[in-house]
């Protein structure tokens, strides 16, 4: 993959594409950098969310119980 970030001086841009990208299908996108990085959610940290469910003693322990069994299947052959 090649990646660049330029500033054009005109409206005219060439690539130099790569020998070994020569016939095959390639994806150009053009945006400005200054764009995106405005759109950009921002993401809470995990830690904010815990105790988010205010589950019951109760439920907590049926979800333990499903996610163990559930991890326990990941060693299982199929």
């Amino acid at each position: 993959m090649v990646r660049t970030i330029i500033k054009p001086k005109n409206q005219d841009i060439s690539i130099h594409v790569p020998e070994n990208y020569v016939g095959r299908e390639l994806e150009v996108l053009l945006y400005p950098v200054d764009e995106i990085t405005e759109q950009l959610p921002t993401m809470k940290s995990i830690s904010s969310l815990r105790g988010s469910l205010h589950l019951t003693e109760e439920e907590q322990a049926d979800l333990q119980k499903h996610l163990d069994e559930i991890r326990n299947e990941w060693g299982r052959d199929i």
